[in-house]
């Protein structure tokens, strides 16, 4: 991205398409139809801030932050998020060898409980995503 974002609005529109380029058109239409006035403050923020912030960034690309991300989320034990976002790292170009990669180095930094279950939950989402053939884990 060249230049700074500077409105919200202009943060919105940027994050949704970005939300929509990793997590999937269908994930992302989900999300809009399930919110409502106690939740819709929330999906603001996390759409301007880390979908039209933080994931636009240019110190990273998107498969760095899907590792980080499939990496903190594992260690904060987070499964839900864990398991959205092994689909958002297949779309931004991980191969099924790097995500159980990111997991192997989970476990030294945040246990092995923790990486054991994060290839357990990672794994047949693979193979839904690839089938049994191409995943490696």
């Amino acid at each position: 991205m060249s230049e700074p974002l500077e409105t919200d609005e202009q943060r919105r529109a940027a994050g949704m398409r970005v939300r929509r380029e990793v997590l999937g058109d269908a994930h992302v239409d989900r999300a809009a139809a399930a919110v409502t006035p106690f939740t819709a403050d929330f999906q603001d923020f996390i759409t301007r801030v880390a979908w039209g912030d933080l994931w636009q960034r240019p110190g990273l690309g998107r498969r760095e932050r899907s590792m980080l991300t499939l990496a903190i989320t594992a260690a904060l034990r987070h499964w839900g998020e864990f398991a959205l976002h092994v689909k958002a790292a297949v779309h931004n170009g991980l191969t099924d060898e790097e995500i159980a990669e990111v997991c192997l180095h989970t476990a030294v930094y945040a246990g092995v409980p923790a990486a054991n279950h994060a290839l357990a939950v990672a794994r047949p989402i693979l193979e839904e995503l690839r089938g049994p053939a191409g995943s490696a884990v």
